[in-house]
């Protein structure tokens, strides 16, 4: 019914995968309308779509930052959002003891970059038999995520992706090496390239992330030149308004004519000879 791990590595339209939504599922409407939007979006253009939301925001620099309405209630409306709509979803666990209740209402789990080594956690991810999307840690390098897919697949999972989100900067910053994505792709597994996340300025003094969404369009084809066999990113109807991640986000109105900017590229690396 849904997309595999296979079809989305190998799809006829030879398009990388979407993965996006909001950052936290904030309500039901707000998901359909997001969700939908993309629906559209990625039918038009032939791009394979996985619908993301964080039914609980785990990792909040101050305690005032909202985190979530409750878990099952959130992944019900993923879930049922999802089900509407029939595309997969993901969202993000924090501990072994989520990874059986996110199972139950979504088609993949992903691991997020500050908890890459947690080995209980990517053990009991793996165990579930969903997908497993793990996020590199910012203090990584793309290398050492090699151990982290040999965890899952020890456990008896081999539906694997990575995600590159970027490499810590400095305090305040991030940048993203993109030798990090055939380095990880040699691990046989999809990698996808975390285009909102990667311009984060984390760890204001506000307490409050910050971010340069004017630099998302570049992160994003350069990913895609380089290679890179699907797109993450978070999107909001308003992102001034959006709960988590504002931002950095890129508004719902602008993904559509991004995606086809990185279609072109992808066509030119894909048929160079028929590139205009």
């Amino acid at each position: 019914m849904y997309p595999t791990l296979h079809a989305l590595q190998h799809t006829d339209s030879r398009n990388f995968f979407l993965m996006a939504g909001t950052c936290v599922v904030e309500s039901e409407e707000i998901t359909y309308q997001t969700a939908h939007t993309l629906k559209q979006i990625t039918n038009r253009l032939g791009i394979p779509f996985i619908l993301k939301g964080s039914y609980r925001k785990a990792n909040r620099t101050r305690l005032d930052s909202y985190t979530g309405m409750g878990d099952r209630e959130a992944l019900k409306i993923l879930h049922e959002v999802s089900r509407k709509l029939n595309v997969p979803c993901v969202t993000d666990i924090h501990e072994s003891i989520e990874a059986d209740l996110a199972a139950e209402y979504v088609d993949v789990l992903q691991i997020p970059a500050f908890l890459c080594r947690q080995t209980d956690l990517l053990v009991a991810a793996a165990k579930t038999g969903k997908v497993v999307n793990v996020k590199k840690g910012q203090f990584l390098s793309p290398e050492a995520m090699k151990f982290a897919v040999d965890k899952i697949r020890q456990s008896g999972n081999d539906n694997i992706m990575l995600t590159e989100r970027g490499s810590t900067f400095g305090y305040t910053d991030l940048v993203v090496d993109y030798r990090g994505i055939p380095v990880m792709q040699s691990f046989d597994v999809p990698v996808i390239m975390d285009i909102t996340h990667s311009v984060q300025q984390p760890n204001q003094t506000s307490g409050v992330t910050g971010g340069r969404p004017e630099l998302i369009g570049t992160i994003a084809k350069a990913a895609i030149a380089c290679g890179a066999d699907g797109i993450f990113l978070e999107t909001h109807p308003n992102p001034a308004a959006a709960l988590s991640d504002g931002a950095n986000m890129l508004a719902l109105d602008k993904v559509e004519e991004l995606l086809k900017q990185l279609i072109r590229i992808r066509h030119a690396i894909l048929l160079p000879e028929t590139a205009q």
